[in-house]
């Protein structure tokens, strides 16, 4: 059996425990080769910020690296360059397709200019200072617990989110001089997985609510919501308020502008919206809303719209929100683009200055660049290739500004 037929298989194994189901898609389309840079030394820096760059996390085991390109004014991406972070990436158990099984491993902060990137195989952080397309200032630090694969910022902080063994999330201050651990913000999360844990059962992502009063955390086997209410000192609340979910693997999340927040499930491919009150509980604004597509992971707002990836048949779903919070698709299909030959296992999502979205094709090893028309269409603009596809392990993780 090939591996792609290997990861397949592993895909629809889970999909049936959840009652999901697989379809094939082919196409063939153009794309242009992508070449590195060498790395630049790193160099401490003032005031630096990103501008029209893309980043992406190559998850490399035997030494992780950002991969960085160009944004032209066009969206069209060039490469610029390439970074060790000082780090391993990492591989989850039996993963079909996604090395992290994660949204947010990858994350640019435009408070203090900085680049967070995860690395799992290490149990460690890294945080770059960013000029442009030009990354500086490496500092790699240990996250307190095992297989980080998600960072979230809110101001000054930054909280990782380790998903081996009981799963922990842990703050740091964000300062002038980098990263610096905050004492007693470690919190566990309670899970049982091993130090490499399987992709099904390691939470989904950490996210800071917009008005960063609370820390949310997505459990996909144990089917939560977890939300720990922040204080004043930037350190979690003892225990989180624990949520069921209102659809089945929850994975991703994202925010409207009025601070609703949605999250993607993967079990029947879903998008429940809710808010979150003070006291940690969700109330249900519109329960789970399917896309007819399969095994939907990662979700990320573009303005108006929302996008999603289904990692399981390579496609990506738009949708659109009225001023109460209830979404529809864009279109009956819940497909924004037509997949293609060459963007197979579609995973993460980025997106910028709200008309540009780009798309990681894990098993494929490319990057495509969408722009986003009036109506939530996707017309593709780029594609880039080289990038380390899935095998071993593969890139996860993906920045646009």
């Amino acid at each position: 059996m090939s591996r792609h037929n290997k990861r397949r298989s592993k895909l629809q194994k889970w999909l049936t425990v959840f009652g999901g189901g697989t379809v094939a898609v082919a196409a063939v389309v153009v794309t242009f080769n992508v070449a590195s840079a060498a790395q630049v030394s790193p160099t401490p820096r003032a005031a630096s910020k990103a501008d029209h760059a893309v980043f992406v996390q190559g998850n490399e085991l035997t030494g992780n690296t950002i991969h960085v390109f160009r944004r032209g004014d066009d969206g069209k991406l060039t490469a610029a360059g390439k970074y060790a972070t000082g780090g391993k990436g990492g591989d989850q158990a039996d993963a079909p397709t996604d090395s992290l099984a994660s949204q947010g491993s990858l994350v640019y902060d435009h408070r203090s200019g900085r680049l967070l990137a995860v690395n799992a195989g290490s149990g460690t952080l890294t945080s770059f200072a960013v000029r442009g397309q030009n990354l500086t200032d490496r500092q790699t630090l240990s996250t307190g617990g095992d297989f980080p694969s998600a960072v979230t910022v809110s101001g000054d902080l930054a909280y990782v989110m380790n998903a081996g063994g009981v799963g922990s999330v842990q703050g740091f201050r964000i300062t002038s001089e980098g990263l610096k651990p905050l004492s007693g913000s470690y919190r566990g999360l309670g899970l049982k997985n091993e130090k490499v844990p399987l992709f099904s059962s390691s939470p989904g992502q950490v996210a800071f609510t917009p008005d960063g009063r609370d820390l949310v955390v997505t459990t996909k086997s144990a089917n939560t919501i977890e939300v720990f209410p922040v204080g004043r000192d930037g350190r979690p609340a003892d225990n989180p308020v624990v949520n069921k979910s209102a659809g089945m693997v929850p994975f991703a999340i994202a925010f409207d502008e009025s601070g609703r927040m949605l999250v993607a499930e993967a079990a029947k491919s879903t998008v429940t919206t809710y808010e979150v009150r003070h006291d940690g509980e969700l109330k249900t604004v519109q329960k789970s809303l399917p896309n007819g597509q399969d095994t939907l992971c990662w979700l990320e707002r573009a303005g108006d719209f929302f996008y999603g990836g289904s990692t399981g048949n390579s496609t990506v779903s738009g949708y659109r929100q009225d001023a109460d919070g209830r979404l529809t698709l864009t279109n009956e299909a819940g497909i924004a683009v037509a997949p293609s030959g060459n963007s197979q296992g579609v995973i993460d999502l980025a997106v910028a200055a709200d008309k540009f979205v780009y798309v990681q094709n894990a098993t494929s090893g490319t990057v495509d660049g969408f722009r986003v028309g009036r109506t939530g269409a996707l017309t593709k603009i780029t594609t880039v290739t080289g990038l380390p596809a899935f095998a071993a392990s593969g890139m996860e993780g993906i920045v646009a500004v």
